[in-house]
C-alpha cells in the first residue's frame, strides 16, 4: 500500500473516529478529511464509487461529458484524441483553455509552493515554485483538483456546487452515494459535496488504475527484461546533462525505494509557440500565463510566475497526441526537435514578424520572457549545433516508448536485465 494511500485511510478512520464522538456540529465547517458522514465508507467501497462517478455524464450541463470523456481511462486517463483542447459546456461544443494531462502518476504530488525544499540530500535548495494540481498547480489536492471540471464553463459547466448535487441527486449513482454515506446525505449539501469529491479523490489513489507501474522500463528497472540498444542509448541521451538534460525536468531513477514519477513537480516556462488552432488564441490580446493567470489568480501580481507551466510526467507520453500545456505539438519528433533547436533554429518553430525578423517566444508578452528556461539544451546560440541530431533523437523516442503502462513479459522464461 502506498504511503498517500496510508495517510488517506489514516484520515478517514480518524473523521469516522470523530463522527462518533464529537458533540453537535459547529456553526464553522469541519477540515475536509473530518466530514462527519452518518456512514463511513471503506476504501474498497469509496474506489468503486468514484470510478462511477469518474463515468457519469449526468453530473455535468449536456448530460453527455464525464470525467473519462476527457481523462479516457485507455488512455492513460489522458485526453481520448489528437485534438489540442477538448470541448464542453452547456452544448458539448465549447473548447476549452488547456491541453489535457493524464491523471496518472500523480499520487506523491505535494501542494504547491512557491519555495519548494525537498529532502534529496541537498534540503538547502530552493527549488521555486513547485507542486499543485492542474498545469497551473491551482488545485491543492486531487479532490480540489476534481472539483474545477464540474464547475468549469468549459468542461461540465455546472453554475454551482447545488446544480451538481441536484444532478447527481436524480443520477444513477445517488442511491450507491447514500448507501456509502447515510441515507440522509443529500440534506446536507456540504456533507454530500465532500463526498462526491472524496469519492474521486479514493478512486484517483487506486494502484491499478492509476499508478500501476507497469511499463516495460519498470520491468528493466526490476531486473525482468532488457532494453533495446537504441532503447538504452536513448536512456543514455535523456540523462546525460550534455546532451538531452530530460532527467533534471523528469527524473528517471529509483529514489528512496520509491521507482520514478518522471517529473520533479516543479513549474517552468519554455517558450512554447503560441497555437494558432486555439480558438481562445484568436484574440491577438490573449495570453495565457500559466501560473500568474487566467485561471489561477492569487499570484497574478508576481510577473517572475508569467509563463511557467507544471512539468508533467513523461510516463504514457507515446499514447499521447498533442503535448505541452496548449496542445502545440503533435508528435515526440516535434517535441524533441523543439527542445534542442529553439534556439539553434528557432525560425523553425516561431513565426516572423512584418520586419522579417523571428518574433521567438510569440506565446509570451516580451516583457515576461526573461522567464524562459536556458538550461541545457535551451543554453545554444543560433547556428549552433543542437545538442541531439535526428538519430539521436529516434533513440531518445525509442526510450520514451518503454514508459507506457501494460507491458507484459513474452511467454517463457525473462530476459534479466541490469537495474538503473
Amino acid at each position: 500500500m502506498s504511503t498517500a494511500l496510508r495517510l488517506l485511510l489514516a484520515a478517514l478512520a480518524a473523521a469516522a473516529m470523530a463522527a462518533q464522538a464529537a458533540p453537535p456540529a459547529p456553526a464553522t465547517p469541519a477540515p475536509f478529511y473530518a466530514t462527519p458522514f452518518e456512514r463511513q465508507p471503506g476504501v474498497r467501497t469509496l474506489t468503486e464509487l468514484g470510478r462511477a462517478l469518474f463515468a457519469d455524464r449526468t453530473l455535468s450541463a449536456s448530460g453527455r461529458m464525464a470525467c473519462a470523456s476527457c481523462h479516457d481511462p485507455a488512455r492513460a486517463y489522458g485526453p481520448p484524441n489528437a485534438l489540442a483542447v477538448q470541448l464542453g459546456g452547456p452544448s458539448g461544443r465549447v473548447p476549452g483553455l488547456r491541453a489535457v494531462p493524464s491523471l496518472r502518476y500523480r499520487q506523491t504530488t505535494p501542494q504547491f509552493s512557491e519555495h519548494f525544499y525537498d529532502n534529496d540530500g541537498n534540503d538547502s535548495e530552493d527549488q521555486g515554485p513547485t507542486g499543485g494540481f492542474d498545469w497551473d498547480g491551482r488545485a491543492a489536492s486531487a479532490h480540489e483538483q476534481a472539483e474545477g471540471p464540474l464547475l468549469s464553463p468549459f468542461e461540465m459547466a455546472n453554475p454551482s456546487r447545488q446544480a451538481v448535487l441536484a444532478r447527481l441527486a436524480g443520477s444513477p449513482n445517488a442511491d450507491a452515494m447514500r448507501k456509502a454515506f447515510g441515507e440522509r446525505l443529500f440534506d446536507d449539501p456540504q456533507r454530500a459535496w465532500n463526498a462526491l469529491v472524496l469519492a474521486l479523490e479514493v478512486f484517483q489513489q487506486s494502484p491499478p488504475d492509476f499508478y500501476p507501474y507497469s511499463s516495460r522500463y519498470d520491468a528493466f528497472l526490476r531486473g525482468q527484461t532488457a532494453l533495446s540498444p537504441a532503447e538504452m542509448r536513448g536512456l543514455a541521451l535523456f540523462n546525460d546533462p550534455r546532451k538531452g538534460n530530460c532527467a533534471s525536468c523528469h527524473p528517471s531513477a529509483i529514489k528512496r525505494g520509491a521507482f520514478p514519477q518522471f517529473t520533479d513537480q516543479g513549474l517552468i516556462a519554455l517558450g512554447v509557440p503560441r497555437n494558432p488552432a486555439l480558438p481562445s488564441n484568436r484574440d491577438p490580446k490573449f495570453f495565457d500565463l500559466g501560473l500568474c493567470g487566467p485561471l489561477r489568480t492569487d499570484l497574478r501580481d508576481k510577473p517572475e510566475y508569467c509563463g511557467l507551466f507544471k512539468t508533467p510526467s513523461l510516463r504514457n507520453t507515446a499514447t499521447r497526441g498533442v503535448f505541452f500545456h496548449n496542445g502545440r505539438f503533435r508528435s515526440l519528433q516535434e517535441v524533441l526537435r523543439f527542445y534542442v533547436q529553439r534556439d539553434t533554429h528557432p525560425a523553425r518553430f516561431y513565426p516572423r514578424g512584418a520586419d522579417g525578423k523571428v518574433r521567438k517566444f510569440d506565446d509570451l508578452p516580451a516583457r515576461y520572457q526573461g522567464n524562459v528556461n536556458t538550461d541545457p539544451p535551451f543554453d545554444r546560440a543560433p547556428g549552433a549545433k543542437p545538442a541531439l541530431d535526428e538519430a539521436e533523437i529516434r533513440d531518445v523516442i525509442a526510450f520514451l516508448g518503454t514508459l507506457t503502462d501494460g507491458w507484459k513479459p513474452a511467454a517463457g522464461p525473462g530476459i534479466r536485465g541490469s537495474a538503473h
